[in-house]
């Protein structure tokens, strides 16, 4: 995929700009993509065991639509945050991690101590360091 980000941004961070190219060897990275948390992206993010999964909330959306990913990641036991779409641009994995701001998140990234309101990078930096 051309034009197209796919770089390890951190020991254990993989910047992807869409979700559609996670790599089995990817398996336990926490995986900062450019997409929005829906449901079709949360099947590309269950095919690989990631060790946190980031999308895009896409402004929420109809009946939550842009965030759904995350109560699909929750049902596996897979932690799952979303950034607010005003504060990184969708299918931009490296504005995500450099201005990224968590809006929502599942019970096991809760659980992890991520939060709503904390800046992406710093987070992960601080809950999941390498």
């Amino acid at each position: 995929m051309s034009g197209t980000t796919r770089t390890w941004a951190a020991p254990g961070v993989l910047l992807v700009d869409s979700i559609t190219q996670l790599e089995p060897g990817d398996a336990g990275a926490v995986a900062v993509s450019g997409s929005h948390g829906g449901v079709s992206s949360a099947q590309y993010a269950l095919a690989v065991p990631l060790r946190l999964a980031v999308f895009n909330d896409a402004g929420i959306g109809k009946d939550e639509a842009g965030v759904a990913a995350l109560v699909l990641l929750q049902a596996a036991g897979r932690a799952a945050v979303t950034v607010a779409h005003d504060s990184a641009r969708i299918g931009d994995a490296r504005d995500h991690w450099n201005h990224g701001v968590i809006s929502r998140v599942n019970a096991a990234a809760m659980a992890l101590g991520f939060a709503p309101g904390m800046d992406l990078r710093s987070a992960i930096a601080h809950v999941l360091p390498p």
